[in-house]
């Protein structure tokens, strides 16, 4: 992966390259970015950049020996440490390693939903547990092959378990020499204190506009109408535009699906509520949190319709017609309400709360909620 291959990010790609220059490479860097802003691509590129042989003022130059096995991902001093679901067969990162070098060169932008369809664990809980902790420490034992440093990229670091982090904090403060952890994190608040204190941050920004419009148009083959739309769907989100545009059944899934809720909640149909739960509850937990993310968003489009602010309104022709029924009810008096229970369930999803229970209970206050402010029905 060389830097030239990132979408937008380029004051974060100057200061990791001016780094190698000056020898100033911290030992344990955080790379804390937001989904799809390419947080992982951005450490791989760092990692091969400091490998190069050859490499230039801008960038590695992609032809050495050390960067051809980088973009294969199977340099000898190149580790990764990942999530995954624990099981009796599975207990570390490394029995998965052929998998994830296919997942990452099919798309170095993947989220973690992506990761565990890959691995057929939709359901499971992503965990970087103590046995992962000491498979690291014993590749870091190892003496290096063929590179002056031994990289350890840690993906999802916020799904390491304190087991584990406790494991390497000692590592992580004085590591053996010539050895560098670049940690990726898209929640801070999930990471570990001790080793949030151990790691020099690498803020990753969303991706400016106009790199994603341009990477769209010549990536996916969108005309520049096209690329914007999407470009303002997405929100610098990478990821969430490749989805959009492979996966249009997926908004139309969300939609039918916000509807018939929020009819059934208003109306307090407990029959109609209770199908839907059930239909929640087998989508999975990435599925799930994907609907909430979307309940977020016609929250907020409803208030920029009530508000007058059309050219800050991002939705398809479907939704805008629903919207037009539906914003009354979305108002001054829930709208803060609507937006903290929705954020609170996805919370609860992601700490593996039970789905039934969970949509139950939202179910009862989207119901107070609907009915703070009179309105006409969303039919």
């Amino acid at each position: 992966m060389k830097f030239s291959e990132i979408i937008g990010q380029q004051e974060t790609k100057k200061r990791l390259i001016q780094s190698v220059k000056d020898q100033r490479i911290s030992h344990a860097q955080l790379f804390l970015g937001k989904t799809g802003s390419g947080s992982l691509a951005l450490a791989i590129a760092y990692a091969q950049y400091i490998s190069c042989e050859k490499k230039s003022d801008q960038d590695s130059c992609g032809e050495c020996r050390s960067c051809i096995k980088y973009q294969k991902y199977i340099h000898p001093d190149l580790h990764f440490a990942y999530p995954i679901s624990l099981s009796k067969d599975v207990r570390n990162s490394t029995q998965e390693i052929v998998a994830w070098r296919e997942a990452l060169i099919a798309n170095p932008y993947l989220v973690l939903e992506d990761w565990f369809g890959v691995i057929e664990a939709e359901n499971k809980q992503p965990i970087i547990g103590a046995e992962e902790s000491a498979e690291i420490l014993r590749k870091l034992s190892l003496t290096a092959f063929e590179s002056e440093y031994k990289v350890m990229i840690i993906w999802m670091a916020e799904k390491m378990n304190p087991s584990a982090g406790n494991k390497l904090l000692k590592i992580l403060e004085e590591p053996p020499e010539k050895t560098l952890f670049l940690l990726i994190a898209e929640d801070e608040d999930q990471l570990l204190r001790t080793i949030l204190s151990r790691t020099q941050l690498v803020k990753v920004k969303r991706i400016d506009e106009l790199s994603m419009i341009g990477a769209l148009m010549k990536e996916q083959n969108l005309s520049e109408e096209e690329a914007k739309g999407i470009t303002a769907l997405a929100e610098g989100d990478y990821r969430a535009a490749q989805k959009l545009i492979q996966d249009n059944e997926t908004i139309a899934f969300n939609l039918s699906t916000f509807q018939l809720w929020m009819r059934a909640c208003l109306r307090f149909d407990l029959q109609k509520i209770n199908t839907l739960i059930t239909k929640f509850s087998d989508l999975g937990r990435e599925r799930q949190k994907n609907f909430l993310g979307y309940c977020l968003h016609m929250v907020r489009e409803c208030l920029m319709t009530n508000y007058g602010l059309d050219t800050l309104v991002l939705m398809t022709s479907s939704e805008q017609e629903f919207i037009k029924r539906f914003a009354p009810y979305v108002n001054g008096k829930n709208c803060l309400q609507f937006t903290s229970e929705f954020n609170k369930a996805y919370w609860h999803i992601e700490r593996n709360a039970n789905p039934k229970i969970l949509f139950l209970d939202v179910s009862f206050k989207v119901n107070e909620f609907l009915h703070l402010k009179a309105g006409h029905s969303p039919e």
